[in-house]
């Protein structure tokens, strides 16, 4: 049950003007007796001929040109008569509006003249949330919850952190939706709505960054009610080896009876981003006991008894996944699964040097994006295991159907290559593409990106000023050269127009806002470039602009957000070298 459902999704299409107001004016009066053929109506319609005419210039009004007139008119008739649907119509003209004080108005009318109705409880509360006014929810929240059948209670919780999704201060719903569930947190005659409330909590905190008090959230909910999905989503959310205390939560959910296979295969996904393949394995071998028509666990376990060299296995797996997986209705996600599948097929049949099997399989997979795509997934297993030739070898071959499958097997090498950081070997390579194809400059680009990892700084900007002049409207040709220069604190004006004409081109990118501001730091702009640095990390919170908004807040005295900004990008991504390189040269500990 969705709680509170997309505003504009609750607008229901204005009825036709003049069936709508007999269908109020019927409901407004007695029924007729059953010989009512005979004998007169003694009872008159609510309906009289004023409100009528005022219902009727309200709807043109709405629907004329002047809503503020309509919706004040509509609201006037529903106070007179006291009928919901009213109430609601005037609430709906101001919200297809965009007025949201006066569809306020009408909703807080109709819950104040009719104060056990939910709907209108609803309104209020929805609309609350959407004009960011978080603090005044927290009563109506509570009334929704308090109205809520018992038996609809846990979906009601369920919603809640949907709801306030967008709402622009995260701790300040989170505050407030706790305090209104604070009567549910531990009641101990519902504990799947403990259990429930609790989890919800947890998704509020989550939204905060407050991952310690998500788990605390997660582990409650799970005391209270072990087989709540709720909890172990939760805690598969923040599985993570430097979250050690999230796994154990969705372990012990996984050893309880009958888990949801979406959840145990999430966690397999987990494992198998974590390199724990054994375990992934394992994950999968019981989904498919526990439900073997569950098309995607044949697919993991399949795919990974081709890595373990073990054929047969993963021959019955790969087409059980198959047979599966044509039974059920077209996406996205099972078109790149059958490819996965067809492409490990071809794979074993190879191996059996089966070739005529190994070629039908792979004529099976009818986009060529997703045949490299999953080639260069398994690529990348190989390259963290080190078995980069092999890796190489997989991408390469690769069959080519047009000229940009051999690209796309190009940028798939060359992303090999650079995640091994061996520079010398991808920039041979880029080199001999651009001998061949010369005007392409987003190959002479990606060779200029090598040829600054290699420190060959000279010939980086040759490159780059190959593509600017072959391609003027090449924004990140203009920006790569003005960082560069701006890193090296060499030719600063210079550095500043180029990025500020990368700009002209990609207006608030925030990763070019980051090259200007970077600009403005070693021109000795400090407050200019905090300025632009806030902007662009709240639009991009990417560890490398982490990195620059760190060192700022730094030279400034701000030493104590530095820091956290410094963690919140290392939570972001551990590696990035600028951000560890600045960690450093800073000696700060994050």
């Amino acid at each position: 049950m969705k709680l509170f459902p997309r505003l504009a999704q609750r607008l229901a299409p204005v009825p036709l003007l003049i069936a709508a107001l007999f269908a109020h004016a019927q409901s407004t009066s007695s029924p007729p007796a059953a010989n009512s053929a005979a004998e007169p109506v003694t009872e008159t319609s609510a309906m009289d001929g004023e409100l009528f005419y005022q219902l009727l210039l309200g709807e043109i009004n709405a629907r004329g040109g002047e809503p503020g007139t309509g919706f004040s008119l509509i609201l006037d008739a529903a106070r007179k008569t006291n009928d919901a649907k009213l109430y609601q119509r005037a609430a709906d003209i101001a919200l297809q509006n965009r007025s949201g004080d006066p569809a306020l108005q009408a909703a807080r009318a109709w819950r104040q003249a009719q104060p056990t109705s939910r709907e209108a409880n609803r309104y209020v509360l929805q609309i609350l949330i959407a004009l960011n006014r978080v603090p005044e929810s927290m009563e109506p929240l509570k009334n929704e919850l308090a109205l809520a059948p018992a038996s609809e209670r846990v979906a009601v919780m369920t919603a809640i952190s949907r709801s306030y999704a967008r709402v622009t201060d995260k701790k300040q719903a989170a505050v407030v939706v706790e305090t209104a569930l604070g009567d549910y947190l531990s009641d101990p005659k519902a504990p799947a709505v403990a259990a429930a409330a609790w989890t919800t909590v947890g998704r509020l905190r989550m939204a905060t960054g407050d991952t310690a008090g998500t788990l605390e959230a997660a582990a409650r909910a799970q005391a209270l009610d072990s087989t709540a999905d709720g909890p172990a989503i939760l805690a598969l959310d923040l599985m993570d080896p430097k979250q050690p205390l999230a796994e154990p939560i969705v372990r012990k959910y996984l050893q309880g009876r009958q888990p949801i296979p979406e959840l145990r295969m999430g966690y397999a996904r987990a494992l198998l981003d974590a390199q724990r393949y054994g375990e992934a394995s394992e994950q999968a071998r019981i989904l498919t006991t526990e439900r073997p028509t569950y098309p995607e666990a044949w697919l993991v376990l399949g795919t990974l008894q081709v890595q373990e060299n073990q054929s047969s296995a993963a021959d019955v797996s790969l087409r059980k996944y198959v047979e599966l997986a044509q039974s059920q209705p077209a996406s996205d996600e099972r078109r790149r699964g059958l490819a996965q599948a067809y492409l490990s097929l071809s794979q074993i049949a190879e191996k059996r040097k089966d070739l005529p099997a190994a070629s039908a399989w792979l004529d099976r997979i009818e986009n060529s994006q997703d045949l490299i795509s999953a080639q260069n997934r398994r690529a990348s297993i190989l390259a963290r295991q080190g078995k980069l030739a092999e890796a190489r070898q997989l991408i390469r071959s690769i069959p080519e159907r047009t000229p940009a499958d051999a690209r796309m097997k190009l940028s798939a090498e060359v992303q090999l290559l650079r995640e091994g950081k061996l520079y010398q070997p991808a920039y041979d390579l880029l080199a001999a593409a651009v001998t061949k194809d010369p005007k392409d400059t987003d190959l002479i680009y990606d060779q200029a990106m090598m040829a600054e990892k290699l420190g060959n700084l000279p010939e980086m900007e040759r490159l780059l000023r190959k593509v600017i002049a072959d391609k003027p409207d090449h924004h990140q040709a203009y920006n790569a050269l003005g960082y560069s220069l701006a890193d090296r604190n060499v030719r600063l004006p210079e550095a500043r127009t180029l990025i500020q004409k990368a700009l002209e081109f990609a207006p608030g990118d925030p990763f070019i806002s980051d090259s200007l501001a970077w600009v403005e730091f070693r021109m000795g702009n400090k407050a200019e470039a905090l300025k632009i640095l806030d902007v662009a990390y709240k639009a991009r919170p990417d560890a490398e602009i982490a990195a620059h908004l760190g060192e700022v807040l730094l030279s400034l005295g701000q030493r104590d957000r530095a820091i956290a900004i410094f963690k919140e990008g290392l939570l972001a991504d551990a590696e990035n070298e600028t951000l560890q390189e600045t960690v450093k040269r800073l000696r700060v500990k994050p």
